[in-house]
């Protein structure tokens, strides 16, 4: 059991005792009936309908093949709907689950509707976890709902009084809430926007799990669901639909509706995608006598990278270019190194698009965006009725599709213990065999994983496996940090020209230009892209200059100049000290490694490379002089 969980459910059995409930306490009912709850019901029409209409009915299975049930509640923790098993009616409490009654964790103690509504997360209560010893007969999982506003619009329950698998259950929970957002979204601006739904495979285009972006007539997106942002690893608010996507507003609405067809995000991963028009159609007027002649895609700086075209002058970079276009045709796996957002997807990308493989697909697969009780049978596929709530044609898994191409494991970190374990065995027999089937499918793939955590540590740790560690470190690769990159003039010419309205490139002052060479970058590429975006629009055409560019980006650097007078100060009082008392010369001073971080620009990483110490020991001592 994880720590955060543990202290989840310790911080819901506090909140229990100081509302004057005990372990034996019965469970204080309160209900609506009659005019209050019919009330509440068509308040929440909306979410109910949807839930019953559009998202049980590809959950059959589910309630005919388990004892679940499965419960919808108000924002204010109040039983609006239930379905499925029925036994709970009678068997266990049955005044508790009646439609109209309030699961708040006052009255009922901890409880998966109750503690979601706490937290607003997704949570799971097991049997003994619930407060009130009167609900241990259950285990239930539960997730809060959004609605297109971002605003919590229910909670969705799965109950089970059998020892059923668990893990399923919560990943069930995940699907639905997450179908019925989507189906949110899309109800409320289906009307007069655009809707867009993308996903890695082509057969899940319009799955549950799918990516939902919502625009208007001019690109501007106006809505997206949290799939949405945390595949593009962005936050998705006003941004045009070609910030997002390599592709043109003409050429997407030209594309005919509900049809097929791939994009490719400007951070060069592939999706399929569906577009579904307004319901109350919008005329658009078509010029094509405003088409330009294609540029060759050598000097197109919104053509996909290669690794060639990747290389703008930071030595650092171009050794791991170097090196990684030495085995781009070979077996050898390779790990990238680096921190969030230094472009580690954007380098597999290249690397792919460089290699023999490029004809066949890169899948990408972010290990710590697919919830963890869902990883094994999205890597591995499954067969028909492999599990409660599986696809009833099966599934053949993103392994699998990689075959022929590049298998790309982002956050490889973050991979639960018991899928480390049936990944280690493909990567030694390579062999794939689904969840749920005895046949093995032979596959062929160049592995490239990445990460911005110290798995050797994660291996003492025992939170990743020592032997997997060595199957996916054939080379080991470390991206810089934007900080630490000696081309940062050239990455902006690139990026200003990239991201440009239109074919002309975007003036940049030198006082400008000046500050994005000097910035901390703690959000390194994908920082700099978000101001650039932003500076480009706000500039309009103008010069580039101070009053274009976001708060937070200037924050940053008021922080940094904070810091560096905090650092002189000391280095001030040190030299003070210094004159009074002058240790004799074969004595080393104490606080020589600080001359060590001067030297080095203030560097963490290489001061302590230099020193020969870690991280965590440099950042104690820099506390210890106020410095951090």
């Amino acid at each position: 059991m994880d720590k955060k969980h543990l202290s989840m459910i310790e911080k819901s059995w506090q909140r229990c005792r100081d509302a004057g409930l005990l372990h034996n306490s019965n469970p204080i009912i309160e209900i609506e009936t009659g005019q209050a709850f019919h009330h509440s019901l068509d308040e929440h029409s909306g979410i109910l309908a949807t839930t019953q209409q559009k998202v049980l009915p590809f959950y059959d299975s589910l309630l005919s093949n388990s004892n679940c049930l499965i419960t919808l509640a108000s924002p204010s923790g109040q039983v609006l709907n239930s379905w499925g098993e029925q036994r709970f009616f009678s068997k266990h409490q049955p005044e508790v689950f009646q439609n109209g009654v309030h699961w708040q964790e006052n009255l009922i103690g901890t409880n998966a509707i109750g503690t979601a509504l706490e937290t607003g997360s997704i949570v799971q209560v097991f049997h003994d976890e619930h407060f009130l010893t009167s609900n241990r007969f259950m285990t239930g999982s539960a997730a809060p709902l959004f609605d297109a506003d971002r605003k919590m619009a229910g909670v969705l329950s799965i109950s089970s009084d059998a020892y059923m698998p668990t893990a399923h259950t919560l990943g069930m929970v995940k699907l639905m809430s997450q179908a019925i957002e989507n189906q949110l979204i899309a109800s409320h601006f289906q009307q007069d926007h655009y809707l867009l739904w993308f996903n890695t495979s082509a057969e899940s285009i319009d799955s549950q799990w799918s990516s939902l972006i919502v625009f208007n007539e001019l690109g501007m997106i106006v809505s997206a669901n949290r799939r949405a942002e945390v595949v593009l690893g962005q936050d998705l608010a006003l941004q045009r639909l070609d910030q997002i996507f390599d592709l043109k507003l003409e050429q997407l609405l030209s594309h005919p509706p509900y049809a097929p067809m791939t994009l490719m995000s400007h951070s060069q991963f592939n999706f399929f995608a569906m577009l579904t028009p307004p319901k109350i159609p919008q005329g658009r007027q078509l010029d094509y006598r405003l088409s330009t002649p294609k540029r060759k895609e050598h000097d197109d700086p919104k053509a996909p990278l290669t690794l060639e075209r990747l290389n703008m002058g930071d030595a650092r970079l171009a050794k791991a270019i170097n090196q990684s276009s030495r085995l781009l045709n070979t077996d050898i796996p390779i790990l990238i190194h680096g921190e969030t957002g230094v472009g580690k997807e954007v380098f597999v990308n290249a690397l792919h698009l460089s290699s023999e493989r490029k004809h066949a697909p890169m899948i990408a697969v972010n290990c710590a965006a697919i919830p963890a009780e869902l990883v094994e049978s999205e890597l591995f596929g499954y067969e028909k009725g492999a599990f409660t709530g599986a696809n009833q044609k099966g599934y053949i898994g993103l392994i699998r599709k990689a075959d022929k191409g590049t298998l790309f494991l982002d956050e490889l970190g973050d991979m639960p213990m018991n899928v480390q374990a049936r990944l280690l065995r493909v990567l030694q027999e390579r062999k794939v065999t689904p969840l749920g089937s005895t046949t093995s499918y032979p596959v062929d793939f160049k592995l490239v994983s990445a990460t911005n955590r110290n798995l050797k540590q994660d291996v003492e740790k025992g939170t990743f496996r020592q032997d997997l560690y060595y199957r996916v470190t054939g080379l080991n690769l470390s991206l810089p940090a934007l900080r630490e990159r000696t081309d940062k003039e050239a990455l902006v010419e690139f990026l200003l020209s990239k991201y440009a309205l239109d074919d002309g490139v975007p003036r940049i002052s030198l006082e400008v230009l000046s500050l994005f060479k000097s910035h901390p970058w703690p959000g390194n590429i994908r920082q700099m892209v978000s101001v650039i975006q932003i500076a480009i629009a706000m500039a309009d055409s103008e010069t580039i200059t101070i009053e274009h560019l976001p708060d937070d980006f200037l924050q940053d650097i008021e922080d940094c100049q904070t810091e560096t007078n905090l650092y002189e100060h000391a280095k001030m009082q040190r030299d003070n000290v210094a004159l009074l008392r002058t240790p004799p010369a074969d004595i080393k001073r104490d606080d020589e490694w600080l001359d060590v971080y001067e030297q080095n620009g203030r560097n963490v990483s290489a001061t302590a490379k230099d020193l020969n110490i870690s991280r965590n020991t440099l950042y104690k001592k820099l506390r210890e002089q106020g410095l951090r």
